[in-house]
């Protein structure tokens, strides 16, 4: 049986991979979603998300080039933390990512119901999917899953077209608009409340549940593909990097296009009530750009595309990954010995697809069910990577990334505020996101007679009780952020950053050097040596 998979991707197709996987329908729909939320001021939202995702991702940077391993985001936790907080954070991680396939097939299909034809506007209904509408999506995610089947450098090629045709069309969109009827006043109006006429709560809270956290979440498509990346100790902090700086580059300036080409009707009932199906397409016809507009439908389809197929291959991995966790079954741990791809877990993520296509059929309801499951994906991270610093700090490092405690302890501080600024009753149902797959590792673990329990439940003690804190803390904080008002508004977020830097502190002390490490396979020495393929290498790296 095959159990090993081919380094077969370079830093340039890996770093296509991260920003076809950012790049997706988060930038068709999430500047109409913020600009709702937070007005204009919904710019800084996305410049906050790209801090906080950045930081985050760079406790995932070390562990991917420790650890190089196909699904390794599900990996990591287990060895820094033992059995169940590594399940926790492997299943909600799977589970952000693996909804993001059936939401960008969603997003294609309500973009055409903006088409000028009776049967294309009867696919969406209320910002939700007809039944017509759900069995074309049905038929994307078909198109996602073949796009895969026959192997990684297929998908590789594949994405990179199609990721070179994402990043040409929001600039060539956000240009066009900008340059076309193009309203300064909408950026400072006092009759619409200014430029944060929710206040700068509101900027907060569309950072969380806008889309834009969800939109930047692709980072870690080329950490899940590092089993089959050539030298990962240079292409993938310099993948995961740069997808998310020239991504960020991208949002910001399709926020100000969206802003400033809004005309006065569009506005006339203020931000909260901008009505959209397509937003950007929708603007474009308004200003007579109908080959932008023929363009935007076209990508409508790329874009979500490429995006959807990345995550068919990384979930796959993930599965993959989980089956070696000893929480699968064991089909899921086997390559197809010829296109070596785990080809069980891909029809395993296909029928998940179709389920979430069932149960949420809207882009909005959708995206915010991943963001609520990407948040607790994020905690760990931070966490394990301080934890085997500290308690494994012999194990080979390729990349050690300089202020690193610094840098996760900031990242665990940031994943808690955007929990916490996703609002109750969000931030309570978190429970039933973790509480609903509890039953999966508790058979598992019966299985295996329960070993060393005692202690992986030491190591979660500090999860449980962080997220029982914050979710009180949620209810107890401002009207602004959806509480009871009991703890005033700016005193909440100081108690939430205390209290977060506590349990990342307490986090790290409960990590150990667990058994579990023995699983993972080193790098070889000559791939931890420089690659001849260029490559930027960033600061603190070894040659």
């Amino acid at each position: 049986m095959n159990h090993h998979t081919h380094r077969s991707i370079g830093a340039w197709p890996l770093m296509m991979t991260g920003l076809g996987s950012i790049i997706g329908s988060g930038w068709l729909f999430g500047a109409w979603k913020a600009a709702m939320i937070a007005g204009p001021a919904a710019i800084f939202a996305w410049v906050i998300g790209m801090l906080v995702i950045l930081a985050i991702a760079l406790s995932y940077v070390e562990l991917g080039v420790m650890f190089p391993e196909s699904g390794g985001m599900v990996r990591y936790a287990r060895y820094s933390h033992g059995s169940l907080v590594g399940f926790i954070a492997a299943w909600a991680n799977w589970i952000a990512i693996v909804s993001v396939i059936p939401v960008e097939a969603e997003a294609s299909i309500q973009y055409m119901s903006s088409w000028p034809w009776a049967w294309a506007q009867a696919l969406c209904a209320h910002d939700e999917l007809t039944t017509p509408g759900l069995a074309l999506a049905a038929v994307l995610v078909i198109v996602y899953f073949l796009l895969n089947y026959w192997g990684v450098k297929l998908f590789a090629k594949a994405n990179s077209l199609i990721t070179l045709f994402k990043l040409a069309i929001p600039a060539l969109t956000a240009v066009a608009l900008i340059t076309s009827g193009f309203h300064t006043g909408n950026f400072h109006a006092a009759e619409h409340g200014g430029f944060a006429p929710f206040g700068w709560s509101a900027v907060l809270t569309a950072v969380a549940t806008s889309g834009i956290v969800f939109s930047f979440n692709g980072f870690q498509s080329p950490i899940n593909l590092a089993g089959e990346v050539r030298n990962p100790a240079r292409s993938i902090p310099f993948a995961v990097v740069f997808s998310i700086l020239l991504s960020a580059v991208i949002y910001v300036l399709l926020q100000v296009a969206f802003v400033g080409s809004l005309s006065p009707e569009a506005l006339a009932k203020g931000w909260s009530h901008l009505n959209f199906s397509s937003p950007f397409a929708q603007l474009a016809l308004a200003l007579n750009l109908n080959w932008l507009c023929l363009v935007l439908y076209l990508d409508a389809f790329v874009s979500p595309s490429g995006t959807g197929s990345t995550y068919m291959a990384t979930t796959a991995r993930m599965i993959y990954a989980m089956e070696k966790n000893g929480t699968m079954p064991a089909c899921f741990g086997r390559l197809h010995p010829l296109y070596n791809v785990p080809r069980p877990a891909m029809w395993f993520n296909l029928l998940i697809a179709f389920g979430f296509l069932f149960f949420f059929r809207g882009w909005g309801t959708l995206a915010a069910v991943i963001s609520v499951a990407t948040v607790i994906s994020f905690l760990t991270g931070p966490v394990s990577t301080m934890a085997l610093r500290r308690a494994a700090p012999e194990l080979p490092r390729p990349l050690r990334i300089p202020g690193i405690g610094a840098i996760s302890a900031f990242a665990f501080v940031c994943a808690s505020l955007v929990l916490y600024w996703a609002r109750w009753p969000l931030t309570g149902q978190i429970f039933i996101l973790i509480a609903a797959a509890l039953p999966i590792y508790a058979y598992y673990q019966a299985k295996a007679g329960w070993p060393n329990f005692a202690r992986d439940w030491r190591a979660t003690r500090w999860l449980v009780v962080y997220l029982l804190a914050m979710a009180a803390v949620s209810y107890f904080g401002s009207r602004e952020f959806g509480g009871t008002g009991a703890i005033p508004f700016g005193w909440d977020m100081g108690l939430v950053a205390l209290l977060a830097l506590g349990f990342f502190r307490w986090g790290v002390a409960s990590g150990w050097r667990t058994e579990f490490l023995a699983e993972a396979h080193p790098l070889p020495e000559e791939e931890t040596a420089p690659a001849t393929e260029p490559a930027p290498r960033l600061a603190g790296q070894r040659a």
